[in-house]
């Protein structure tokens, strides 16, 4: 039952900092990136993404590897934090404004940038994690 007070007090903390980073990122990187009429690329959100899934590589393999509470742990910052701060309806809902203000090209950008560099940077946080924390015999 602990567990849920982790995973809740960890989305609370992930959730806010995507808000902060997201608007962020999105107020400062917004000018330069392509817009279509008044809706911009959804570049905060898809950094935020980008970030979680590093963060999460990194996290999975360090407490695999290293952590005696890995259930807490895991709890609070791979389900809770991680899960609060990325956001894949946000990702959904940015695309789904750009398909509706007829910016196809932004959207179907958007769509292959967040999964491929999702996915590379979630590779890339478990590199990490594993050349941090190489499994000792």
């Amino acid at each position: 039952m602990l567990n849920y007070l982790y995973v809740a007090l960890g989305s609370a903390a992930g959730g806010l900092a995507r808000v902060l980073a997201g608007v962020w990122l999105q107020d400062r990187l917004g000018r330069v990136m392509p817009h279509s009429g008044a809706k911009p690329f959804p570049i905060g959100t898809l950094l935020v993404n980008v970030t979680g899934s590093f963060l999460i590589g990194v996290l999975i393999v360090v407490l695999a590897r290293r952590a005696t509470n890995a259930t807490t742990l895991h709890s609070l910052l791979v389900l809770g934090f991680c899960g609060g701060y990325t956001t894949f309806s946000t990702f959904s809902a940015d695309t789904m404004a750009l398909l509706e203000s007829g910016a196809r090209p932004l959207a179907a950008m958007n769509i292959v940038a967040s999964v491929v560099l999702a996915l590379l940077a979630t590779l890339a946080g478990a590199a990490l994690g594993r050349t941090l924390l190489p499994v000792r015999f």
